[in-house]
C-alpha cells in the first residue's frame, strides 16, 4: 500500500489500479478512462510501459 506521507518520488513505472490518486494520475496521464485503464493493466500487467504500448493498439 502507498504511503501517502512519503514524499520521496513517485515509483511511475508501475500502475496500482487500487489507489485512487494512482487510477487519477494514470487515467489523466494517458488520456482514457479509468475502466480503459483497469482493463490494459488486467491485459498487460501493472508495467506503464506495457499499459501504454497497449493502448496505443
Amino acid at each position: 500500500m502507498d504511503d501517502l506521507k512519503n514524499r520521496g518520488s513517485a515509483d511511475r513505472s508501475r500502475i496500482n489500479v487500487h489507489e485512487r490518486h494512482e487510477v487519477d494520475y494514470w487515467t489523466k496521464a494517458l488520456g482514457v478512462s479509468e475502466d480503459q485503464l483497469k482493463a490494459a493493466v488486467e491485459a498487460v500487467g501493472v508495467s506503464a510501459d506495457k499499459v501504454r504500448a497497449h493502448l496505443k493498439h
